[in-house]
């Protein structure tokens, strides 16, 4: 997996990085590394490192899509896919991935719910193939469940390998607000999910960002992609406006980890961003949007700022 980060470093400085355009001005420690050119990524709402393959990320579409995940390597270009049989895409939101029992795996979250009224939702987790056309895979298992204190809106996933468990943040509560869920359930029986606490680390929108922002569609405070490196001790969260980068001490809990001062790149102008993945190295995550032919941004947590 080194050559997966020495390509990304490489492609930040190259060519591709001349298609950067004056609407989309990041931070200086983001550079753009590719774009999802292929109209088939339309709408793309989760990214994930793949645990099998170097220069392979996993991405899926919004809810509306099929249930599609489609393979890319870093420049963007789409290498492969497979449709997640016995999975139902109502609004896929986030994707994550990890080792479990020697194998790699990927959870796909479906977990939006725009107007909070969905009784449960569910996480499929799949084993990851080989990144080919038309590969084949099919739901490993589920977790479905509902939240403790009625219906949520979350666009945030992550699975924390070390306990076993995946991490659901919420969008639209201020602040946004933690669970969690058992990585494998013992039955197939509808669990509902662990309040863990606030998030308070994020930067709260004024009275006037929540006033305004129906009409100006711009609810930037919201957390909209989340991951968890390979290691367990970092967790990058993503809004519509920067990247936040978290540093976890080894046998911290991850709400105490997640409440503590950040490290934070903007995104400038970059339009619906909406998932993050991290690279090989622990400081280097890549972030891709909605729009189509998305840029693909590589951002460089070395020497960051602190919020």
């Amino acid at each position: 997996m080194r050559q997966l980060l020495l390509i990304l470093i490489s492609l930040s400085a190259c060519s591709d990085a001349g298609h950067v355009q004056t609407e989309q001005a990041p931070s200086p420690a983001a550079a753009v590394i590719g774009r999802l050119e292929d109209p088939v990524i339309r709408e793309a709402s989760g990214l994930a490192r793949s645990q099998r393959q170097d220069n392979v990320f996993w991405v899926i579409n919004d809810n509306g899509a099929k249930e599609w995940l489609h393979a890319i390597n870093p420049r963007g270009r789409r290498i492969g896919e497979f449709d997640l049989k016995k999975s139902d895409n109502v609004d896929w939101e986030d994707l994550a991935s990890f080792h479990y029992d020697g194998k790699p795996y990927l959870l796909v979250a479906d977990i939006g719910d725009n107007d909070a009224k969905r009784k449960s939702r569910t996480l499929y987790v799949v084993e990851e193939p080989v990144a080919a056309k038309n590969a084949k895979a099919r739901v490993a298992w589920h977790v479905k469940f509902r939240y403790p204190d009625g219906p949520r809106d979350a666009e945030s996933a992550a699975v924390d390998i070390e306990n076993q468990r995946a991490l659901v943040l919420t969008k639209r509560d201020i602040p946004p607000v933690l669970y969690e869920l058992p990585l494998r359930p013992a039955d197939d029986e509808k669990v509902t999910a662990k309040w863990l606490g606030a998030v308070t680390s994020l930067p709260p929108p004024s009275r006037q960002d929540v006033e305004f922002a129906p009409k100006t569609k711009d609810p930037h405070w919201q957390p909209v992609g989340m991951d968890i490196s390979a290691d367990n001790l970092a967790a990058v969260i993503l809004t519509y406006r920067a990247v936040y980068y978290y540093a976890r001490q080894p046998g911290q809990d991850w709400l105490d980890a997640l409440n503590t001062r950040p490290k934070r790149v903007s995104l400038g102008n970059f339009k619906n961003a909406e998932a993050i993945a991290f690279g090989n190295d622990t400081r280097m995550v890549v972030v891709t949007g909605e729009n189509k032919h998305s840029p693909l941004l590589l951002i460089d947590f070395n020497g960051a700022p602190a919020e």
